[in-house]
């Protein structure tokens, strides 16, 4: 390792803001000397220059074969998003013993969180409750509650098993659901031994009154629940899309949510920022949030926190342990924007 590594920091869409503040600059300094660059991707001329003598990257440069080769001393790529981009070569980065690691295990408790609070808002029908008030159309008691319903005992199950499923699950515990969880990543004994239950794809989408689609899309999911799939959703079932939309026909599950086909919390798009005409904006029985879920200062902090310990473990030629590594095979998979 160099005597004063080179740590680039391009780690747009991120802000300063996010990743780079005052006390996270001072600490990267005191590692290596750094070089940033925000507002947009850095210029391909800037990194191609700093290639030969960068030990860390930050960010989501791209690092196709032709460039890993052009630099003998990296040792880490940490994406500071919640994804994994394909724009690495992870095979040859992982063969090369280069740690490629992803930012998503910081936001996933603010996700949980969101979450939760979607799912008793939708049961509850309180984001029905204030306009009524507001208009007073209101109703008291039971009957303002008619088609009101508990997230506690309720039949649960989530569409994908990892950073979000393990965050949520410990929150929902205290309403004591049953979790029935559908991952083919993950095999049924783990599952078990994480204290949910491994059902098929079908039972995750028939069997319970709360449904979580919490999967990254990749090429084998990619629009996977379509129509056909989402019309076996239970009609009194609560369904939060907080990962990623493109794991869903889109357009198909609005239109399902919108006719009353099952109550629906929508907090990602195929493509943001939505146009302000979009038609989906006046899509009834659908709780609409702009990509707020995870986008918390402390979800910032969070990654921050886990950057600097990554970075220095890597820079000391020890293995990283707060952020999330990347698998080659399955990392290449992904699709996520």
């Amino acid at each position: 390792m160099p005597a004063n590594p080179l740590i680039l920091f391009d780690p747009f869409p991120r802000t300063e803001m996010m990743v780079y503040t005052p006390d996270t600059a001072a600490a990267l300094a005191k590692m290596g000397r750094v070089v940033t660059h925000f507002g947009s991707r850095m210029p391909d001329v800037m990194v191609d220059e700093l290639l030969p003598d960068v030990s860390i990257i930050v960010g989501q440069t791209a690092m196709p074969k032709d460039r890993l080769d052009r630099a003998p001393n990296l040792r880490g790529i940490l994406n500071v998003k919640a994804n994994w981009e394909p724009n690495i070569d992870y095979a040859l980065a992982h063969a090369r013993g280069i740690q490629v690691l992803s930012a998503a295990p910081a936001m996933a408790p603010a996700v949980a969180e969101y979450c939760v609070a979607q799912a008793i808002t939708l049961a509850r029908g309180l984001h029905k409750a204030d306009p009524l008030f507001r208009a007073s159309g209101e109703a008291y008691g039971i009957n303002g509650n008619g088609d009101a319903y508990s997230l506690f005992d309720a039949d649960v199950a989530f569409v994908g098993y990892g950073n979000l499923g393990r965050a949520l699950a410990p929150l929902l515990r205290p309403f004591g659901c049953r979790i029935m969880v559908h991952d083919p990543w993950l095999s049924d004994g783990y599952l078990r031994a994480e204290g949910v239950e491994p059902v098929s794809l079908e039972a995750a989408l028939s069997d319970p009154q709360f449904l979580f689609l919490l999967a990254g899309v990749t090429t084998d999911n990619e629009g996977g629940l379509n129509r056909s799939r989402l019309l076996s959703i239970r009609e009194d079932a609560t369904v939060i899309l907080a990962s990623r939309a493109e794991i869903v026909d889109f357009n198909a599950f609005l239109a399902l949510a919108g006719a009353g086909q099952f109550r629906a919390a929508v907090d990602v798009f195929p493509e943001e920022p939505v146009t302000k005409d979009d038609v989906m904006r006046h899509t009834p029985n659908v709780l609409f949030s702009s990509h707020l879920a995870g986008g918390l200062h402390p979800s910032y902090a969070r990654i921050r926190e886990m950057m600097l310990d990554d970075i220095s473990q890597i820079l000391r030629g020890m293995p990283p342990l707060r952020m999330q590594k990347a698998d080659p095979r399955l990392a290449a998979k992904m699709r996520s924007q």
